[in-house]
């Protein structure tokens, strides 16, 4: 996600919030969780947000002194997952990382939670670009190669993506309407199964996560045609950028928000934000390694994590109105 106007705000709030953060890391100190911390990732296993998760709330769990359970609740598109952590006791017990937060209210009529005054932010685990795959069987090895295909066999192909208003969905109607092609959307229960979809064939290509395609890309068991952003990824350098692949309009982040169900007490929430911070920076180089996460500055406080939830709705809803889609 190109957000180059709000990360100088972002960084302009990060100065003026100075104040407020050391209050913040005094207030840390007088709460400690006694029991475990469930965080939900509303997808299943072996996607983005299971992999990054995973990896900083073993982190943040020892900073913490108690161990984060991940607990996978997929379905509907990361709904599920959201709507139960918006309903769980607002005590710091229960979190949520979701990459799909911000994409579902760009996609769904009805959202039983309303994904910003129902929420309040904890931090931003990083952000990371998509990647245009197919499988090794599709004929296709380079980005233009692939366009051709879909313009010569409209509709024959599928394409995976990780639920109905997952980032990956978002992606994939973004390639559609600016590469002006035609495949048919597969909609998997996360990045996981959506990825072994493409290896095993089922599906031809897929706008995946890089984090949860990293692994088959390196393995060579799917095919990284382009990555969708400005700039080659240092996780996969060899990979063109999508405007070097003929697709500058394919450029699209997702990002991962933590959060914490609103009414969170500004005690708690502020042990969870300086221990997830910690973790953060902590394990900065294991997640650029596995997903292609790379963290980035300006988030440190609830409103700025906020901010990036509202925007990323925005430009979200700006590209599936353009693409033609209307919440469903």
């Amino acid at each position: 996600m190109r957000l180059n106007r709000r990360h100088t705000l972002a960084a302009a709030l990060a100065v003026t919030a100075a104040p407020s953060l050391v209050r913040a890391q005094g207030a840390a100190a007088s709460w400690r969780p006694t029991r475990p911390i469930r965080m939900i990732v509303p997808f299943a296993p072996g996607g983005s947000n299971d992999i990054v998760g995973r990896i900083v709330a073993e982190a943040a769990g020892t900073a913490l002194g108690q161990p984060i359970v991940i607990e996978n609740r997929a379905g509907a598109g990361s709904v599920i997952g959201a709507e139960a952590a918006a309903r769980a006791p607002a005590d710091g017990y229960t979190i949520l990382i979701n990459s799909a937060h911000a994409a579902v209210p760009a996609i769904v009529a009805r959202v039983p939670y309303d994904s910003v005054a129902d929420f309040t932010g904890i931090a931003v685990a990083g952000f990371s670009p998509h990647v245009l795959v197919v499988n090794p069987q599709v004929p296709a090895r380079t980005a233009q190669e692939l366009v051709a295909l879909l313009k010569a066999n409209p509709g024959r192909y599928n394409l995976a993506t990780a639920g109905i208003g997952s980032s990956v969905h978002i992606t994939a109607e973004l390639l559609r309407s600016t590469a002006g092609v035609e495949a048919e959307l597969v909609h998997y229960r996360g990045g996981g199964p959506a990825v072994a979809a493409l290896v095993s064939g089922e599906s031809q290509l897929g706008t995946p996560t890089m984090a949860s395609s990293l692994g088959q890309v390196r393995g060579g068991t799917i095919r990284a045609l382009a990555v969708a952003s400005a700039e080659r990824s240092p996780a996969l350098p060899d990979v063109p950028s999508a405007p070097e692949a003929g697709l500058p309009g394919l450029i699209l982040e997702e990002f991962f928000p933590i959060l914490a169900p609103k009414g969170t007490p500004p005690e708690v929430l502020a042990a969870l934000g300086a221990a997830f911070q910690a973790a953060i920076r902590q394990s900065a180089d294991k997640m650029n390694e596995m997903a292609g996460v790379r963290p980035r500055a300006g988030y440190e406080t609830s409103a700025q994590v906020m901010a990036l939830v509202r925007d990323g709705a925005e430009q979200y809803t700006r590209i599936l109105r353009a693409a033609g889609v209307q919440p469903e």
